[in-house]
């Protein structure tokens, strides 16, 4: 894959994410046309969470627990969103929530 501008900004953007979260380290990842996929290990215990359907939400807002891969994930479509809306005339659109598979061993 051949990055164009705005990969490459979501590159740099993903490359970051350890300055701001000390606790995780940045594995392969692969940035495609409209998604990324990427492995990210997170070197200490934060817990689970469990997000509520958009219907059922009583609150605008779901808490996040600090250092999970929700807040990890959170922040770097901030991060990446600010960057896109102070210099450029793109305004990014991510879809609601990520997908996550947990990796137990090499297998």
């Amino acid at each position: 894959m051949q990055l164009n501008e705005s990969g490459e900004i979501i590159r740099k953007c993903w490359l970051k994410i350890p300055q701001y979260f000390p606790h995780v380290v940045i594995d392969e990842y692969i940035i495609m046309p409209n998604h990324i996929h990427g492995i990210i290990f997170i070197m200490e215990n934060v817990g689970a969470q469990n997000f509520v359907p958009l219907q059922m939400k009583q609150n605008k807002f779901q808490n996040i627990i600090p250092h999970s891969i929700g807040s990890i994930l959170h922040g770097f479509k901030i991060g990446a969103t600010k960057w896109f809306r102070q210099n450029t005339d793109k305004k990014t659109n991510w879809q609601r929530n990520y997908h996550e598979h947990v990796i137990q061993n090499e297998d």
